[in-house]
C-alpha cells in the first residue's frame, strides 16, 4: 500500500499541469524555440569572430564581452518595460528585433557593420525575451503547478540545446570548417558560420506566428481562478497613431521607472541580489562552454570535431533528470537545492584538470567504443578528451538538474505579483559580472594555454575555471544565515 501511494503521489504531482492553460504550454513551446536558435547562434559566434571576421583570440573575446554585457544590461532595463507594456508586446518586438539582426550577420562580412547593426541590436532582442518567458511561467501558474512546470521549462530548454548542439556538429561535419554553400535561387554564397547563423534565422522566424496567433494579452493564473485584464494603449480623442504610440512609451518608460526604483526598497531584495550573486558564479562553466570550450574542442581534438554532440550530452540528461528531481523535491526549499547542486556541478570541472594518461584505458575500453565510436561516431580509439569531457559532462548535469530551474524559482517564488519580469530582469544583475569575466578573460586564457598553434597547457586553462566557479557552492553554504530569504508556499527548514 505505502508503494502504491508512493505511485500516485509521485504522478500526481505531474499530472497537476491537467488544468494548465493553454498560454503555459504554449509557453513551454515558444521557450524551445528561442534556445534552439540562441544556442546556434551562441556556439558558432565566437569562431565566426575569428574565422569570418579575422579577429584574433583576445580581440574577440573584447566583442564578446562588450555583446554579453550589452545583452545583460538590456535585460535589466527592459524588465520593468515588460511588466508595463505586457507579455505578449515584448516578446513580439524581441522576435522582431532578433530576425532583423541575424539576417544582417548571415548576408553581411562587413566587420563594424555586423556587429553594430547585427550582434548590438540581437542582444536588445534577445534580452526582450528571456524575461517574459520566465515571467510567463509565473503568471500562467498556479501555486501548486509552478514547481513543476519551472522544471519542464528547463527540460525545453535542454531540448532546444540539444537540437543546436547536432545542428552545430550537422552542418560543420558536412561543409567542413572552411566551407561555403550557395542558397538556391539567390546564388548568394554563405561560409560554414554564416549558414549556421542562417539556420538560427529561419528556426526565430517561427516564432512569428505562434506569437501572433497563439499567447492572449493579460491573461493571468491565480490559486483563485483565471483572469484576463489585457494591456490596452492609451489613446486620446483626436491623437494619430504615432502619437498615441510615443504616448504609450513614453508612460511605459515612466511606469518602467518607477517599477525599477521601487524594487531597491524592498528590503529582501539585496539579499536576493547576494544569493544570486553566488550563484553566478556557477554560470561562469556555462558560458565558458559558449566561448571557450568550442575553440578548445577544435583545437585539442581537430577540425570537425563532433564537440556538439559531446556538450549536447548535458541536455540529454537534463531533459530525463530535471522533471524528476522537480517531482521528488516539490518540498525542498529552492535554497538548500542550489546550496547542493552546485557543490556537485563546481567538483564535476575538476574532471578536466586532470592527466590526460588517467583516461587512455577508458578510451580503448567499453565507454571508448560505446561513446567514441557508437554516439560520435569516430573512427578507432577515441582520444581521452573525449572520456574527460563525458565524465565532466554527467556530473555538471546532475549539479544542473539539481541547481538550476531552482534558481528560476527561487526568484519567481519572492516576486510580488505584478513584479514578475521586473525580478526576472533584475536577476540578471549579477550575471553581468560573470559575463565580463567570462568573455573578458576567455580569450586570454586560450591564447595563453590553448593557443591555435603552438603548445597547450589545457589542464592549467581548466583548473582556473574550476577554481572560480567553487565560489558559488562556497559562498552560499557558508552564508546562508545572511543572504537566505523565506519562499513563497514553503516553510524554512520544510524538507
Amino acid at each position: 500500500m505505502p508503494e502504491i501511494a508512493a505511485k500516485e503521489s509521485l504522478l500526481a504531482r505531474f499530472l497537476v499541469l491537467r488544468t494548465a492553460v493553454p498560454e503555459l504550454w504554449i509557453t513551454f513551446v515558444l521557450k524551445l524555440v528561442v534556445n534552439l536558435a540562441y544556442k546556434v547562434m551562441n556556439m558558432t559566434l565566437v569562431l565566426w569572430l575569428s574565422r569570418d571576421l579575422g579577429f584574433d583570440d583576445v580581440h574577440t573575446g573584447y566583442i564578446v564581452t562588450g555583446w554579453a554585457a550589452s545583452m545583460t544590461l538590456f535585460t535589466v532595463a527592459v524588465g520593468s518595460l515588460t511588466d508595463a507594456i505586457g507579455l505578449r508586446r515584448s516578446f513580439f518586438l524581441g522576435v522582431a528585433i532578433c530576425c532583423a539582426s541575424r539576417f544582417i550577420m548571415t548576408f553581411s562580412a562587413a566587420k563594424w557593420f555586423v556587429i553594430f547593426g547585427g550582434m548590438l541590436p540581437l542582444a536588445l532582442g534577445e534580452a526582450l525575451c528571456t524575461p517574459v518567458l520566465i515571467a510567463a511561467v509565473r503568471r500562467y501558474s498556479t501555486t501548486a503547478q509552478r514547481s513543476i512546470s519551472f522544471s519542464i521549462l528547463y527540460v525545453v530548454m535542454n531540448v532546444g540545446f540539444f537540437a543546436a548542439s547536432w545542428l552545430f556538429d550537422v552542418v560543420r561535419g558536412r561543409m567542413g570548417e572552411h566551407g561555403r554553400f550557395v542558397i538556391p535561387l539567390i546564388g548568394h554564397g554563405l561560409t560554414t558560420y554564416q549558414t549556421l547563423f542562417f539556420v538560427s534565422l529561419l528556426v526565430e522566424i517561427v516564432l512569428v506566428p505562434i506569437v501572433c496567433f497563439g499567447l492572449r494579452e493579460g491573461v493571468e493564473v491565480t490559486d483563485e481562478g483565471v483572469k484576463i485584464v489585457p494591456h490596452e494603449m492609451k489613446r486620446v480623442a483626436g491623437d494619430s497613431l504615432a502619437r498615441s504610440v510615443w504616448v504609450a512609451c513614453r508612460d511605459a518608460l515612466r511606469e518602467s521607472g518607477e517599477i525599477f526604483a521601487g524594487l531597491w526598497k524592498q528590503p529582501g531584495f539585496y539579499k536576493f541580489l547576494a544569493f544570486l550573486g553566488f550563484a553566478s558564479c556557477m554560470r561562469l562553466i556555462m558560458l565558458h562552454m559558449d566561448f571557450t570550450y568550442p575553440k578548445f574542442g577544435i583545437r585539442e581534438l581537430g577540425d570537425g570535431a563532433p564537440i556538439g554532440k559531446l556538450w549536447g550530452i548535458n541536455s540529454l540528461l537534463i531533459i530525463v533528470l530535471v522533471p524528476l528531481v522537480g517531482a521528488f523535491t516539490q518540498k525542498v526549499p529552492a535554497y538548500r537545492m542550489a546550496m547542493v547542486g552546485t557543490a556537485i556541478g563546481a567538483a564535476s570541472v575538476f574532471i578536466m584538470t586532470l592527466p590526460l594518461a588517467w583516461f587512455q584505458p577508458l578510451a580503448e575500453g567499453l565507454p571508448g567504443r560505446w561513446i567514441g565510436n557508437g554516439y560520435l561516431g569516430l573512427h578507432g580509439v577515441p582520444h581521452p578528451y573525449y572520456m574527460m569531457i563525458f565524465l565532466f559532462v554527467v556530473l555538471l548535469s546532475v549539479g544542473e538538474a539539481i541547481y538550476s530551474p531552482r534558481l528560476y524559482e527561487y526568484a519567481a517564488s519572492i516576486a510580488p505579483r505584478g513584479q514578475e519580469a521586473s525580478y526576472m530582469s533584475i536577476s540578471y544583475l549579477p550575471y553581468f559580472l560573470a559575463k565580463l569575466v567570462v568573455s573578458a578573460t576567455s580569450g586570454h586564457l586560450l591564447a595563453a594555454y590553448c593557443p591555435a598553434t603552438g603548445p597547450r597547457d589545457s589542464q592549467t586553462l581548466w583548473l582556473i575555471i574550476a577554481l572560480c566557479t567553487m565560489i558559488a557552492p562556497i559562498g552560499l553554504i557558508s552564508l546562508q544565515r545572511f543572504i537566505r530569504v523565506k519562499e513563497e508556499g514553503r516553510e524554512e527548514g520544510t524538507a
